[in-house]
């Protein structure tokens, strides 16, 4: 069977699950059953020259038999023929890769949202362990561990350079045992140190509350839960609102991706009509799309979608249709840019591959491969500049960005008056961020501010009441 999936970042791995894809976690875009590897029809396309497959095929022979007998040690042909086909699918993009039959079956418990570890969400680059993104309430969540943060140690013994799934065994363990990683984090001089906890993790996919009349739902991830989430999270911030709800926020920041069908359904329940999403792939036959179901849940309220840099894949595919549709206000950065779909082919006893097989396209035909999704209205989260970048653009050999509209989108002319007064960053005297502080969230609070404005509700500037900020003097200004 082949699964069609979309997932964010190639060969990445969940510290606790070894998956492979920028979420650590299957994200991405679907699970559409297709004809099993096996069954697969031969490729249609001109045949190529026989000769030189062979030559190479030899070479590749000629190679292995030096390897196994004069590197520095022995080494198993099992290893070899491992590495050499993650060398193959990761040289292709980002997203591809090879799967052993662990790691398919961490992936698969991985999509039913529940499994074991610190809730991190890793990248190998450059031979550095990367951070891509912490699970929302996790132990990494809740220690402070930032995307873009590098993992040099774990327990104290350096992994800088050790393959992505060996640090993963490191930082795996039984619940309720600590462990303590390293931490190289930008524009930050000295190495941070975090103790965290081994738990079983419960991906808390949606997540809600209820300001005023303002209905606030975040999606964490889109797996086999998501909808489903949506609907009884929904359901219930209108049963709390009194059958008043005014507005919704939607939080996709940092959520990176998931399933398709998944995207495509939450999408559908706020779009009553026209596309969603279609893909193109290799052979005209296989291209796609999909149609909204006819159902707006909200009745037509008006809605705020938070993206940024960590919102990809199925996230772009549910942020580009509320934009492209106007059904929806994006306040935020830029998003990720992951603009294909990868396909998982399991190959029966030897785990599986993930390999690119499709670009997706937003309603209005553009592609977001490289680009990511720009927000109607920009805000970031801190005054501070990030210093690193964490978008599909910097990864090396990315898909090109082909076969979409490329005219540029006319400016939005139906923004409320209130954008125009949004700031695009938090004013001096804006308190530190904490996650369990709803208002020390400035991008959420110009959302809430955005959409309330939207609903025709007062919108208060929430900085309007903060203190003044603190004018440090030159005698309190830190030396050096």
């Amino acid at each position: 069977m082949k699964f069609r999936t979309g997932l964010m970042l190639g060969a990445t791995f969940l510290a606790g699950l070894a998956v492979a894809s920028h979420s650590g976690a299957l994200s991405g875009a679907g699970m559409l059953a297709s004809p099993a590897l096996a069954e697969k029809a031969p490729d249609a396309s001109p045949t190529t020259n026989h000769a030189e497959t062979y030559r190479l095929l030899t070479l590749f022979g000629t190679v292995l038999d030096l390897v196994r007998a004069d590197y520095v040690e022995p080494v198993s042909d099992k290893d070899l023929i491992t590495n050499a086909l993650n060398g193959m699918l990761t040289g292709l993009d980002p997203h591809s890769s090879y799967m052993t039959e662990k790691q398919y079956a961490d992936m698969m418990v991985q999509m039913k949202g529940e499994f074991g570890g610190l809730g991190l969400e890793l990248q190998q680059q450059d031979g550095h362990i990367r951070v891509v993104s912490p699970v929302d309430g996790t132990p990494g969540f809740r220690a402070g561990i930032k995307p873009g943060d590098y993992i040099i140690a774990v327990d104290g013994h350096p992994v800088d350079g050790t393959p992505l799934d060996e640090a993963v065994k490191k930082m795996r363990g039984k619940p309720n045992t600590k462990i303590t990683l390293t931490l190289v984090r930008e524009k930050t001089p000295k190495p941070i140190i975090v103790t965290l906890t081994r738990e079983i993790i419960h991906i808390e996919v949606i997540k809600s509350a209820l300001y005023d009349r303002i209905g606030y739902i975040r999606i964490a991830q889109f797996n086999e839960e998501t909808e489903k989430g949506l609907m009884k999270a929904y359901n219930q911030l209108k049963q709390q609102a009194g059958g008043k709800l005014a507005g919704l926020v939607l939080d996709l920041r940092n959520d990176p991706g998931g399933l398709l069908n998944q995207a495509i359904d939450v999408s559908s329940s706020f779009i009553r009509s026209g596309e969603i999403v279609s893909t193109r792939a290799r052979h005209p036959k296989d291209s796609q799309r999909w149609d909204a179901h006819g159902t707006d849940i909200t009745d037509g309220l008006p809605i705020v979608v938070l993206i940024n840099g960590g919102s990809a894949s199925a996230s772009e595919i549910v942020s580009g249709a509320l934009q492209d549709h106007r059904r929806a206000v994006l306040v935020g950065t830029k998003s990720f840019g992951k603009g294909s779909v990868q396909s998982i082919m399991p190959i029966p006893g030897n785990g599986a591959i993930r390999l690119t097989t499709a670009r997706y396209y937003t309603p209005s035909g553009r592609s977001i491969q490289g680009l990511g999704i720009t927000p109607d209205i920009a805000v970031k989260e801190t005054r501070e500049d990030p210093g690193f970048s964490l978008h599909e653009a910097d990864l090396e050999h990315i898909l090109k960005n082909q076969g979409g509209n490329q005219t540029k989108a006319a400016p939005r002319t139906d923004l409320p008056a209130i954008a125009k007064d949004i700031a695009g960053e938090p004013p001096a005297n804006w308190p530190e961020f904490d996650y369990t502080k709803p208002k020390t969230d400035f991008q959420l609070q110009q959302g809430l501010r955005v959409v309330r404005s939207m609903a025709g509700l007062p919108a208060p500037d929430p900085a309007a009441s903060l203190p003044p900020a603190k004018v440090v003097t030159k005698e309190e200004a830190p030396h050096h």
